[in-house]
């Protein structure tokens, strides 16, 4: 399994396009690799623009979008890829994720059209996002593909640990949004305490806990460059055993997607 950084940009209701354009391009030059972008994120130009404006080489650019519900009948999928490529004006995508397991999603008709984009080398890696065990393990049995990563929303108060472990035994990348919980962590005394003794963020700490977990990597949003900075630099924290268990014993349990997007329990 190829290696992702342990933070990257997520750009979710990131619609300004100049502010888009600005924030991925600072990202990149500040040292980020991996950006995030979807279809329903409609910012798929703008984060275009800031990788072309980026003095850093394509190639060394780590570059997702995802497949909206709505266009993942077969032809669509394809149809709205394309779309989706001259968007960002690559040739290419490294990570091609289907966004919700939902609307017109039906594995049997969505996931060979992510076959043939792999086969023919328009994506180079498959994901899949929002997904249940069950799901993943219908994609699995249905895809030629390996799945390369699952995104969902984890964070110190969404530990995830069956989505965890199920990463690590089918050895796949469980990319976290919303790793902060947007701002829900600065509450939580557990957090505030490792921060303290770290001279750090609660932020930091969210996104130093997962950097700690096997197999999971954080794309955090913001909208300034001061927190760009911050969250890129939670990256130099080195938590101990003693934190992270203070931590994995958090025990309250908060989703932050509205549960109308997320109609499972995890």
């Amino acid at each position: 399994m190829d290696d992702l950084p342990p933070i990257g940009l997520g750009t979710y209701d990131n619609t300004d396009s100049d502010h888009c354009t600005d924030i991925v391009a600072t990202a990149l030059e500040m040292g980020y690799r991996h950006i995030d972008t979807a279809q329903e994120y409609d910012n798929e130009r703008p984060v275009g623009e800031g990788i072309e404006q980026a003095d850093i080489d394509r190639t060394d650019v780590f570059l997702a979008t995802k497949v909206w519900d709505d266009n993942l009948a077969y032809d669509d999928v394809l149809s709205s890829t394309e779309e989706s490529l001259d968007k960002l004006g690559v040739d290419k995508l490294d990570l091609l994720y289907v966004h919700w397991p939902r609307n017109t999603y039906e594995a049997e008709d969505t996931l060979p059209a992510f076959d043939e984009l792999y086969d023919n080398g328009t994506v180079d890696r498959v994901g899949v996002s929002n997904f249940t065990p069950d799901q993943l393990d219908e994609a699995r049995n249905t895809l030629d593909a390996p799945i390369f990563a699952h995104q969902v929303e984890m964070h110190p108060l969404l530990q995830q640990e069956e989505l965890q472990k199920y990463a690590r035994e089918h050895d796949h990348w469980l990319v976290a949004y919303s790793p902060v919980a947007r701002g829900t962590v600065t509450e939580v005394e557990a957090i505030q305490t490792v921060a303290e003794k770290h001279d750090a963020t609660p932020y930091q700490v969210s996104l130093a806990w997962l950097a700690e977990k096997e197999n999971v990597v954080a794309i955090p949003k913001t909208a300034t460059k001061e927190h760009l900075q911050d969250n890129f630099d939670a990256r130099k924290i080195d938590l101990d055993d003693d934190d992270i268990a203070a931590i994995d014993g958090i025990e309250r349990t908060e989703r932050i997607v509205d549960p109308d997007d997320a109609p499972w329990n995890q």
